[in-house]
């Protein structure tokens, strides 16, 4: 029996089946997309036979039958993204004639969402700016889909509508770019994966932070339903906006009525009296009902402080030995001081790398250690390759190759902690994330089987990586993965720093800049004598759990013997 599968019996109907979920293919996979099917609706299985490709987080794998039977029902079509490990797939029987009994008794609780979203919650645009959760009687409204946010990536819980690309009434095929979202790792466009039209939009251009499986649009068959769809939508939320307005109004009146406070400090009195404020429109936070100043300063800030009308107007004059031009200065200096930041909004990719940062910092035992290259070689092999053979890389270009190679001679380093069995899993193959700086935020694109890869193809292929993470257009399978980090900022006048590791990952090494220093070298004649030498400081955080300090060792000294002589990059 498959790993996530469910095995269902019954006197009655539905008839003997197994549910097939979507298994985890990689330690690391947490969701997966369907590239192709092997096997249609009706064919004979066999133990052995490929069902269908999977698209995981590493490579694209075929999923075998462990059991014989028919496919009955394929409940995730080609070209799915992003179903989650455990999701039904499909569905199987033993016996052919069984196949008919499951589709009209089992597939409406195992398949469609649409059955079900007549009676879900749907978020409309007023929602989904407010996070507040409003329900539409979807029972009169004619056949539809509720498109839902995706999880274009595994670690994305909620993302932003950067863009609509089709408009309400559009007609939608299968494979239409319907809108780009904003994703915790880039700005990814969101196929349809069935035929439509759109009939409204619940979720506009700049929703910010709309959970994932929250209803962005609807969508409906025949063109004809399309009004029907938009002006029930439209009459819901003109009904639900009525109700909290005379709220609003009504609370307004008993604010009048009644202050919020038992009594006013002297400070905040003097303020109410220099801005001409309603004291009863301000809230209280002291103790025992006190206003405090800080309560009047916040409600100036945000404007929420009701100005009092000249016949009710609060008269505080000023005290002896304090001049009424010294608390107007006072009073201007603390509003100055208010006004003295801005906030800045946090992209969807900065929020979620301060999560992950926090995240790794609390979660995983960082070892660091720390060591000097010498960088003349290396130097040196970049000048010939310009000069001899027209080949221009970057001295970046060199280090991930180095350490492509010392993960390559030291495996135990290029590994991860798997949480779930708490041991330590050996990875396939050397990916290494680069860290690019972009506007939304870090990004780390990856060169897989760098080992592998000579220099000049890793050279090309980080400028394109590089381009597409700054201009957002970076692909799933281009970040999500990688087993072992570089950050470098030897262009800036940083000699030395440690980084914090990039989750799952176990290792992510610090790359400084290079500085020339003198010191004692043997000489060919093996004579010691001064000289100037170009060295570089690199330094390994790493998970203790993976890395004790024999493996840490064995992978700074592997680096080390790389960097002394470049054409052990050659082998």
């Amino acid at each position: 029996m498959y790993p996530n599968d469910i095995r269902c019996y019954s006197s009655a109907e539905p008839p003997a089946h197994i549910v097939i979920g979507m298994p985890a293919l990689s330690p690391t996979m947490t969701q997966g997309n369907i590239a192709k099917w092997r096997k249609k609706e009706g064919d004979k299985i066999e133990v052995g036979d490929i069902i269908c490709e999977i698209e995981t987080d590493k490579a694209t794998l075929e999923f075998e039958s462990l059991e014989e039977g028919f496919l009955a029902k394929i409940l995730v079509p080609d070209g799915a993204k992003d179903v989650p490990v455990g999701q039904p797939i499909a569905i199987t029987v033993e016996d052919l004639n069984d196949i008919q009994n499951i589709t009209e008794s089992v597939l409406g609780g195992s398949e469609v969402k649409e059955t079900k979203s007549t009676e879900s919650d749907v978020k409309t645009e007023d929602t989904v700016q407010q996070s507040s959760s409003e329900k539409l009687d979807a029972s009169k409204l004619p056949p539809h889909i509720f498109i839902e946010m995706p999880a274009l990536s595994p670690t994305m819980d909620q993302g932003n509508i950067a863009r609509w690309r089709k408009k309400e009434g559009d007609k939608i095929e299968v494979g239409d770019i319907i809108c780009e979202i904003e994703t915790d790792k880039a700005t990814l466009e969101f196929e349809c994966l069935e035929e439509g039209y759109l009939a409204k939009i619940l979720a506009p251009e700049g929703s910010k932070e709309v959970a994932v499986g929250q209803p962005i649009a609807i969508t409906v068959e025949d063109p004809a339903d399309v009004e029907a769809v938009k002006s029930h939508v439209s009459g819901n939320l003109a009904a639900k906006e009525a109700k909290p307005a005379q709220h609003t109004t009504h609370d307004k009146e008993v604010k009048e009525q009644k202050p919020s406070f038992s009594r006013i400090s002297p400070s905040a009195k003097l303020l109410i009296a220099h801005h001409k404020l309603d004291a009863s429109s301000i809230m209280a936070s002291g103790p025992r009902g006190t206003l405090l100043k800080s309560d009047v300063l916040n409600a100036i800030k945000s404007g929420t402080g009701a100005v009092k009308s000249s016949s009710s107007e609060l008269k505080t004059p000023p005290s002896k030995g304090q001049p009424q031009t010294h608390t107007s200065l006072s009073v201007s200096s603390e509003i100055q001081q208010l006004d003295s930041y801005v906030d800045i909004p946090n992209s969807q990719i900065r929020k979620v790398i301060a999560r992950r940062l926090l995240e790794s910092k609390q979660n995983i035992p960082h070892l660091y250690l720390t060591t000097d290259v010498i960088l003349d070689p290396l130097l040196s092999f970049r000048k010939e390759l310009k000069e001899k053979f027209g080949v221009k890389v970057s001295v970046n270009d060199i280090v991930i190759k180095t350490v492509a190679i010392a993960l390559r001679n030291v495996p135990k380093a290029n590994a991860f902690w798997d949480d779930n069995k708490g041991e330590i899993v050996l990875c396939d193959s050397v990916d290494i994330s680069i860290a690019v700086a972009t506007e939304k935020g870090l990004m780390t694109p990856i060169v897989k089987h760098a080992d592998h890869k000579s220099i000049s193809s890793i050279s090309l292929e980080i400028k394109e990586l590089a381009e597409k993470a700054r201009a957002g257009k970076l692909t799933p399978n281009e970040f999500q993965g990688g087993t072992f980090s570089i950050s470098n900022l030897g262009m800036f006048p940083v000699d030395q720093f440690c980084a914090i590791i990039n989750p799952p990952q176990s290792g992510i090494l610090a790359v400084g800049r290079g500085n020339t220093v003198v010191e004692s070298v043997f000489d060919e004649n093996g004579i010691e004598k001064p000289a100037a030498v170009t060295k570089m400081n690199v330094t390994l955080s790493a998970d203790h759990r993976v890395f004790d300090g024999e493996v840490a060792g064995a992978f700074l000294g592997a680096l080390k013997s790389n960097f002394s002589d470049i054409r052990r990059l050659l082998i």
